[in-house]
């Protein structure tokens, strides 16, 4: 990695921000460099750029945000890039409401909503602006255009976003003048936070923040259409997947993640979270991201990841698929079990519907089949139901809201998400799984080590659902031939 940001003696950018290295090589910058430095640029202001494809959405958006909050000053910041160590940051990704209220993707920015005396709002993204040429801040500072590349101008960004943009480093100062009530999306910038300290409560900013989930509960047409290209994008990171593993010898789980991943840079921003590469009994671990182990012939390859597009909405897809190409029958008995149970919980959705019932349609076939293999005795349905005794080898709830987090809408009012009802527009996954530990004695020997889970992304429509991830087959036989076809 080329080093940063010489040891300057003689010539100071004023910038506050500017780092300095201990152990830099260069010794200074001479009143001649950096004369020479300020001349011979050309102008590379873009004036033809149109508005991106979202910025009708994020006005309607900030519109009902407005209209919750009248009179009231709103702060939501994008965030801060993470320190992974030293001088070396995280790849930066910004606050999930910045995003949906602006389409801006920018570190260090925020939103504010200025009340206004009719009790609107008007809506200013504060930015950083292109970097100074004058006074050498393009080059010499940490964060100059020399070193991290051409941002847009105030202007540009005004043109992409349809709103007002100032300069972020005006952005404190303004924030110290607040009076009146403000709320702030807490969480993503310590400096905005201390500004605001003396002017916000934790009450009502927990109260802003639970809104702003709430708002994500219901896609429109751009989000809806960005998770379907995440889904499809998904579908052919799992052919990757399929093709690259070997039948007849061990893949390093690595190898497997390495493959999706380089899916999910050609045509999206990112993966949407850490993919589960989980061969053999690391299936059984919900949430296996070590990915340091082999998928070898004759074991099960559990893969669970998502494409994230370049505007942020994350797919969440899992496939439990063999190895080998076939699965043996103590594998295609759990299997069709889980399958079983996800298609009486893909049946469950549709509006109107309990957000639970999917759940509890899911979770009872998976009961019904435990009870029937003779796992639990001589106890009914109905007793290992309500006890919850199979969540011995079922463990997790059976899906959640998707959108621009895996786990969409998180912190909503329970009263709207979890035990609320569906509504069209809604993107949920189906994801039930059945998982028996290699150690677990409670079953013969032939369940244990093995983990199987299925997961589909799930469109709540007008009359019902439909299955955004459903270019990936999902029933045993269909999952062995689409195997064939991709290997050839």
């Amino acid at each position: 990695m080329t080093e940063r940001t010489p040891d300057n003696q003689e010539f100071e950018a004023p910038v506050s921000e500017r780092k300095k290295r201990k152990n830099g090589l260069l010794q200074g910058v001479s009143e001649e460099l950096a004369a020479h430095m300020r001349q011979g640029w050309g102008d590379t202001e873009l004036r033809d750029l149109e508005p991106i494809p979202q910025a009708a959405h994020t006005a309607r958006r900030r519109a009902v945000l407005s209209a919750r909050f009248p009179g009231e000053l709103l702060v939501i910041p994008s965030g801060n890039p993470k320190v992974r160590s030293n001088d070396t940051d995280y790849p930066f990704r910004p606050s999930s409401d910045y995003v949906y209220l602006t389409g801006d993707q920018s570190e260090d920015a925020a939103l504010v909503l200025e009340p206004l005396a009719d009790g609107g709002h008007q809506a200013v993204a504060y930015l950083l602006p292109r970097s100074d040429r004058e006074n050498g801040e393009f080059w010499l500072d940490l964060h100059g255009e020399l070193w991290d590349g051409r941002r847009p101008s105030l202007t540009e960004n005004e043109r992409l976003l349809g709103l007002p943009c100032r300069d972020v480093r005006t952005l404190l100062e303004r924030l110290g003048e607040a009076t009146g009530p403000v709320r702030l999306l807490r969480g993503h910038d310590t400096d905005v936070e201390a500004a605001l300290s003396d002017a916000v409560s934790l009450r009502a900013d927990e109260e802003f923040r639970e809104f702003l989930s709430g708002m994500r509960l219901v896609k429109d047409e751009f989000e809806i259409a960005d998770l379907r290209f995440a889904c499809e994008a998904t579908a052919r990171g799992f052919e990757d997947v399929v093709r690259t593993m070997g039948a007849d010898t061990p893949t390093p789980e690595r190898v497997i993640e390495g493959t999706f991943f380089l899916r999910a840079r050609t045509e999206g921003n990112d993966i949407g979270y850490k993919s589960v590469c989980a061969a053999g009994e690391h299936a059984t671990t919900l949430h296996w991201v070590r990915n340091n182990g082999q998928a070898r012939p004759g074991e099960l390859l559990l893969l669970d990841a998502g494409v994230e597009t370049d505007n942020l909405y994350t797919s969440d897809v899992t496939r439990t698929v063999p190895v080998s190409g076939r699965f043996s029958p103590i594998q295609r008995k759990v299997y069709d079990a889980v399958y079983a149970a996800q298609e009486a919980g893909i049946a469950a959705v549709k509006p109107g519907a309990a957000f639970r019932d999917f759940h509890v349609a899911a979770q009872r076939v998976l009961a019904e089949h435990l009870v029937a293999w003779g796992l639990l005795g001589d106890r009914s349905v109905d007793e290992v139901f309500e006890l919850g005794l199979h969540r011995r080898w079922t463990l997790a709830g059976t899906g959640h809201m998707i959108g621009l987090d895996v786990h969409d809408c998180a912190v909503a009012r329970r009263e709207a998400y979890v035990d609320g009802t569906l509504e069209p527009g809604m993107v949920l996954t189906v994801e039930p799984g059945m998982y028996f530990q290699a150690d677990d004695l409670s079953v013969p020997e032939e369940y244990r080590g093995i983990g199987v889970r299925i997961e589909d992304d799930i469109l709540v429509t007008a009359d019902g659902n439909e299955n955004l991830s459903a270019g990936l087959p999902r029933q045993a036989d269909d999952v062995e031939a689409w195997m064939a076809r991709v290997r050839g």
